[in-house]
């Protein structure tokens, strides 16, 4: 890496396609639809990957919040998160949406959230309909994977990157409950670049758009801050550079990922610890923690 391009290391992401603003229009919409509505948060991200028009969205409705993603996630700071919501009066689920474990609390809860509102239906003579649920999240969260689980099929597509899911669809679930699915949300600019940084590193955003170098280098700069003795572990060093680039190059080293003339491949240096981290194979990894609410 030239020194010209270590002095300008920033990210520039301005990514706020079309048919995103259709879906906050599509959630508007069909809220009143609804009797409770899941929020899907990537549990390593849990105040990045939220959508702050949700809050405004949601209003008084019943909401469930789903930490997803939570057999990668920090376990000490999985529960300070569950902690926080549940005083604020919402239940927060842990899951792992990919083996399933957890999804049958989500149920579970959906009905306890609804139970006033279904049995005041009846007392009123109402024919007992299903209980209605919109899951909302921002793109690669794990929404399609999550329903695919509540449903025991396949019942929609899904993808490794943001953005597979597309339209609305209503999906019937077990026990008596209908699920209405939105696209993922993404808000249309990133005045945080923390914040965008979090959701490129768990491939909220699509590497596509970013400059996947700069990308590792900042990645390797977040855990060298808060997870250096994981970073160490993986990487098999005993001791991590002074800065991220020499932390980066003694990566670089350890792994063999050289070209000719004996250069150091920053793009594979970059791309294996992005995957590494995104798989969980640095270690049980969550980059913020309720005290960061604060500033939000």
């Amino acid at each position: 890496m030239t020194d010209e391009y270590l002095r300008d290391d920033s990210l520039h992401i301005n990514w706020y396609p079309g048919h995103m603003k259709k879906t906050k229009d599509l959630v508007r919409n069909n809220l009143k639809l609804v009797d409770v509505v899941v929020e899907l948060l990537d549990a390593r991200i849990p105040l990045s990957s939220r959508n702050p028009d949700i809050d405004r969205f949601v209003g008084d409705k019943p909401r469930v919040v789903v930490l997803n993603k939570s057999d990668i996630s920090d376990q000490n700071k999985l529960n300070q998160w569950v902690d926080y919501y549940k005083k604020r009066g919402i239940k927060a689920i842990p899951v792992d949406t990919l083996k399933g474990k957890g999804v049958n609390k989500i149920i579970e809860e959906c009905k306890n959230e609804t139970r006033e509102k279904m049995e005041a239906l009846v007392k009123k003579g109402r024919i007992e309909r299903p209980i209605r649920i919109m899951i909302v999240g921002i793109p690669n969260v794990g929404k399609s994977s999550l329903i695919n689980k509540l449903t025991g099929r396949k019942s929609t597509q899904t993808g490794d990157k943001p953005g597979v899911t597309k339209g609305k669809q209503w999906v019937k679930l077990k026990g008596n409950l209908e699920l209405l699915d939105t696209p993922g949300i993404l808000w249309p600019k990133f005045e945080d670049e923390e914040v965008a940084l979090k959701l490129a590193f768990c491939r909220a955003i699509k590497d596509e758009v970013l400059d996947v170098d700069t990308l590792g280098l900042k990645l390797i700069e977040k855990l060298m801050e808060i997870e250096p003795e994981k970073l160490k572990e993986r990487y098999k060093l005993e001791e991590l550079g002074e800065t991220p680039i020499e932390t980066m190059d003694k990566i670089g080293i350890k792994r063999g990922l050289i070209l000719r003339k004996n250069e150091l491949d920053y793009t594979r240096i970059a791309t294996t610890v992005l995957n590494e981290f995104r798989d969980g194979k640095i270690g049980r990894i969550t980059l913020e923690v309720p005290k960061d609410m604060i500033d939000c």
